[in-house]
């Protein structure tokens, strides 16, 4: 499922914690973004039109919750860039990151015991 920059703004808000009313969407995007509270509705709207996003009506009220999990978005956002950037190779990623970003000695070390757990057949 493709969701844009922002879309993924307001599914931050709601993978923090709902089923969240679009007045208390609002209020926490307020206070991150400079966005106007009818263009997170339509933001919202899209994500409901997507699937991204359940909608629930209890009153006059609607209240939102996330059918995307932050992880199947992680998953496919990933595997997105390694097929469009990297010709669906691992090691260039890896090259590429480590060329541009220094690593911390904690993560040099998650990172060769991921390759090991990888080697082993983990």
């Amino acid at each position: 499922m493709q969701i844009s920059e922002a879309e993924s703004i307001v599914m931050e808000v709601l993978w923090r914690g709902s089923p969240r009313s679009s007045e208390e969407v609002i209020a926490e995007l307020s206070r991150e973004q400079d966005w106007q509270a009818s263009t997170i509705k339509t933001l919202l709207g899209r994500l409901v039109k997507k699937g991204a996003v359940a909608v629930a009506k209890s009153g006059r009220r609607f209240s939102y919750s996330p059918v995307l999990t932050r992880e199947a978005w992680v998953r496919g956002q990933s595997s997105s860039l390694v097929e469009r950037v990297f010709d669906g190779r691992l090691a260039p990623l890896i090259a590429h990151f480590t060329e541009t970003h220094k690593l911390s000695r904690k993560d040099l070390a998650e990172v060769k015991r991921l390759l090991e757990d990888l080697d082993d057949g983990k």
